[in-house]
């Protein structure tokens, strides 16, 4: 599955750059070294032709939806599934992202003394997820963006923490992902498979990841120390 995730790089320019879109897309920028479910993050859609940021919370709300009540259990979306599931049908053919990072968590030992591990490329590039967005009012004069993060089967590196991951899309694909003029959607499908067991390093890091509340680079580091508390 992905629970958590970063997204580390120093400033918005950077990331815009990386990202191939608008310089100003990420005005409001910080790094996270731990996003948590229900949190606010930015997912990449292509429109007209062009890569556009869209602020989005993480968890994902169908239109029809009266309350957010379902966003912690729709903050993944099973590749296998997503094409039929009522949840994830119409943002499937419809809404197609990627969602930018550069690692994600999963734990090992038993729940009083979990162990956290990050997965990320050793070269430090970007990673993207495959995702999904949908909108919703939260207030009848609001409009508010959510997320889905599409999982498939493990590869041989994180089989050993967890039997589902993140789909991680090559740059080359994102952009085949995201077209909203895809003719055959389902085509789509042959994209969300395991990353190869090279792509990603593991590293264990601070067990302050455990707590969502936590968020700074000590994090990343092995026996770090809670340095930040983010605002409730």
């Amino acid at each position: 599955m992905c629970g958590r995730f970063t997204i580390t790089r120093r400033d918005g320019n950077m990331l815009a750059a990386e990202l191939g879109v608008d310089a100003d897309s990420f005005v409001d920028y910080r790094p996270r070294y731990n996003v948590a479910p229900t949190q606010m993050h930015y997912v990449v859609r292509v429109k007209f032709e062009n890569r556009e940021v869209l602020p989005a919370r993480w968890g994902l709300v169908n239109t029809w939806a009266k309350d957010a009540s379902t966003a912690a259990k729709n903050i993944n979306a099973r590749a296998e599934t997503v094409d039929t599931r009522p949840t994830f049908r119409e943002a499937f053919i419809n809404r197609r992202c990627v969602v930018p990072a550069d690692g994600f968590f999963e734990w090992t030992g038993p729940k009083k003394a979990r162990q956290p591990t990050w997965f990320h490329r050793e070269d430090n590039q970007l990673i993207l997820f495959a995702g999904l967005y949908e909108s919703w009012r939260p207030k009848p004069d609001q409009w508010e963006t959510t997320f889905t993060i599409l999982t498939t089967d493990a590869n041989a590196l994180t089989r050993q923490y967890h039997d589902r991951m993140p789909v991680i899309l090559a740059d080359r694909d994102a952009d085949d992902w995201m077209d909203p003029r895809a003719p055959d959607p389902l085509a789509l499908k042959k994209l969300l498979v395991p990353a190869p067991a090279d792509l990603l390093i593991a590293t264990p890091v601070s067990p302050d990841v455990n707590d969502v509340d936590n968020d700074s680079p000590d994090l990343l580091k092995s026996g770090g120390q809670m340095s930040l508390i983010l605002p409730s």
